[in-house]
């Protein structure tokens, strides 16, 4: 399962194996290995995907479905209008 939310985040992000390898300090092997399911990150390159990824290791593991969106950087009038456009499409669901 985190293979291929390895992948997936990795192709959304619009990076190569070897963008994603460079940026973590290893090789692109390793990251081929982890996105074939040949191997697993190690609990430190699990906390580094999820920083690289701004997602959550739970979702990185597969406990949580739920992406994490950083805000952090945005005013608060930015946040206001992201969290009223997420309840709208909230409503919208059903």
């Amino acid at each position: 399962m985190i293979a291929e939310k390895i992948k997936k985040l990795r192709e959304s992000n619009s990076m190569t194996q070897s963008d994603v390898a460079n940026r973590l300090g290893i090789t692109r092997s390793s990251v081929n290995a982890w996105e074939m399911g040949i191997s697993v990150p190690s609990t430190m390159y699990v906390v580094e995907l999820a920083r690289l990824f701004s997602v959550s290791t739970d979702y990185l593991l597969g406990l949580e479905h739920k992406t994490v969106l950083d805000i952090s950087d945005l005013d608060e009038t930015e946040v206001r209008i992201l969290t009223e456009m997420a309840r709208y499409m909230k409503e919208r669901q059903g």
